[in-house]
């Protein structure tokens, strides 16, 4: 024990140092913590061996009362708990009948957070059983005011801190997260966090939530997930004044010196987690999102769930629409108003499938498509001005300056907003798009309003109802209530990633991808659009239930592994017969297991 416990000061070890009485008197401060200054330094040591103690605050192995009696004998337990023994199902209902109680849902993202670091298995079994219930508590819309007062409500760490600071040592960073084996990660700089804009180090909220639902929905295992944020600095005024802001009290670090940090970044998780760890770029700014996608999307796995993502998880909905609005893909009109990242992300991969499944080439396809952005509809006039993302997108046409002109002079059939400001589809707009597609013939206007949180949305659900008398097919990015019009009530659908990444990134985990194609994009798409029923149909929406949302990522995984094997940048092989049994027999389980 002494060769364990041994701390040198000028050769001494520190059990060799006089005994002390604590302050207060009556425990000997073997350490010297209680008798040193300020300004001495103490080691904060831990015990190595098992003890019931430390067992109750390990959340990966803590069961809280529903140890059993040989455990708590085994394991050192007995006087640590309450003599009563609970069940993984009683504990969960307690739960959630506390969190019912709070009346503020950040309340309840805190009571949720502290659940996560206490005891694991119960958070995931919680989360798993309530999917619908806790989804706007753990991610959108709860988690953008979480990450707004972030450095107000933080308690503990649940992932790394990279900032500037740490240039040139990142490697070393990454060696210091207690887990070796990584599967995924989710990487924030947190310059563009949902709607909200620049919130610095404290989009660590994003990260975190992500890689829970990577675990709840798509069952990679939670030891497997590293949440990660880059802190470059912020150039949020009200942030760097805050007292109890959490990051560098700096401006964002851009150029060579930001690009450097990140390229660091890239090379450690490789040298240090393999060819096989999936990067996910999330919240980056646009100019920075396309641009680390284009650069190592041909060297890693990597996958940006605000481009990518969004993109197959609009285009699902907008296949099971078709079944609501008539026509195919290939016969709609598509107007956007936001030309960022989820914009032409989703543009371009409705382009590569009516591409795919017109055989015309996508640079013909990408003019059924027209997007607008804060200067107007992006024209072939404007083309020299534009960023190089939206230059694809820039066709012939006179300039048009603002959102209800460009409806008036496309008349599109599906209206998309990607834009991040909320109520800008307004009653004109949404009036004119139904007015012409009642014109067309086709009943049903699509009406996406995707910019999250809810306060973001370019309009309500009771609006795109209401302004349509009725007509439209509605899904938003955030939640809405079902609503009642003319006597018949409406259930918004919700276009969520959520429906996709977990799926897409246990794929890419079951087959050992090593790079993220198009394709596979469009194959989880297509799998998502299949679990669609014509019950749904019926109701109106043209998403699955969450409900079921397991099954949906297990046959996302395994439409996303076809792929990857068809590819050839599958390596885990044999390829299994079944995909979708492997995909499921892989999910983590957040059943209590036994301890000898």
């Amino acid at each position: 024990m002494d060769s364990t416990l041994k701390e040198m000061r000028d050769g001494v070890s520190a059990l060799d140092l006089d005994s002390k009485s604590a302050v207060g008197g009556g425990v000997e401060d073997i350490y010297g913590e209680d008798a040193a200054t300020e300004d001495q330094l103490v080691t904060p040591w831990t015990y190595s061996v098992a003890s019931g103690y430390s067992l109750l605050r390990d959340p990966q192995y803590n069961k809280g009362l529903a140890f059993t009696e040989k455990e708590r004998d085994a394991h050192y337990l007995r006087g640590l708990l309450p003599p009563a023994t609970s069940s993984q199902e009683l504990q969960e209902k307690k739960l959630m009948h506390n969190l019912r109680q709070y009346q503020v849902p950040l309340q309840k993202y805190m009571a949720l957070t502290e659940l996560q670091e206490r005891n694991e298995r119960l958070f995931y079994k919680l989360l798993i059983d309530n999917v619908e219930e806790l989804l706007p508590i753990v991610y959108t819309p709860t988690v953008g005011e979480a990450c707004q007062k972030y450095g107000s409500i933080f308690r503990r760490p649940q992932g790394l801190y990279i900032s500037l600071k740490e240039k040139g040592r990142i490697l070393e960073v990454l060696k210091n997260w207690p887990e070796r084996t990584i599967q995924v990660i989710v990487v924030t700089d947190g310059e563009r966090i949902l709607g909200l804009g620049d919130l610095g180090c404290q989009g660590m909220g994003i990260p975190v939530g992500k890689l829970a639902l990577y675990t709840a929905l798509g069952g990679v295992r939670p030891s497997t997930c590293l949440p990660i944020t880059i802190d470059v600095g912020t150039n949020n005024e009200q942030l760097l004044k805050d007292e109890f802001y959490i990051g560098l009290r700096q401006k964002r670090a851009t150029g060579k010196e930001y690009a450097e940090l990140l390229h660091e970044f890239m090379g450690a998780v490789k040298q240090n987690y393999g060819e096989k760890v999936l990067v996910q770029f999330e919240d980056f700014a646009n100019h920075n999102a396309f641009e680390l996608l284009a650069k190592y999307g041909t060297t890693h796995l990597v996958f940006n769930d605000d481009i990518q993502g969004t993109a197959a998880v609009v285009l699902a909905g907008v296949v099971a629409a078709l079944k609501l609005i008539s026509g195919t893909l290939s016969e709609h009109k598509f107007l956007f108003l936001g030309a960022g990242e989820a914009g032409t992300g989703i543009a371009e991969l409705i382009a590569l499938e009516i591409s795919k499944k017109t055989k015309i080439p996508v640079e013909e396809t990408r003019k059924k498509i027209w997007l607008v952005d804060s200067k107007g509809l992006i024209v072939s006039s404007r083309k020299e001005s534009l960023q190089h993302f939206k230059k694809p997108w820039a066709h012939e046409h006179e300039p048009v300056k603002d959102l209800i002109d460009a409806v008036k002079a496309i008349k599109p059939t599906v209206l998309i907003g990607s834009s991040g400001v909320g109520r800008t589809f307004t009653k004109e707009v949404i009036e004119a798009l139904a007015s012409f597609n009642e014109i067309q013939m086709m009943q049903k206007p699509l009406i996406l309003a995707l910019s999250n949180p809810t306060s973001q949305s370019e309009c309500t659900a009771e609006e795109a109802y209401t302004w349509t008398k009725g007509r439209a097919i509605f899904a938003s990015g955030s939640p809405f209530d079902p609503v009642e019009y003319n006597g018949k009530v409406y259930v918004p659908g919700q276009s969520n990633n959520a429906y996709i990444f977990p799926g897409l990134g246990l794929g890419l985990v079951i087959s050992g991808a090593i790079r993220v194609h198009d394709d596979m994009l469009l194959a989880a798409s297509e799998a998502l659009a299949g679990q669609v029923t014509r019950e749904n149909i019926d109701n109106g929406l043209i998403y699955p239930p969450f409900s079921k949302i397991r099954k949906i990522s297990a046959a996302i995984a395994a439409n996303v592994a076809a792929k990857a094997y068809e590819l050839g940048v599958a390596t885990r092989l044999p390829r299994p017969e079944n995909l979708v049994k492997h995909a499921e027999s892989c999910m983590y389980s957040p059943l209590y297991r036994s301890y000898r």
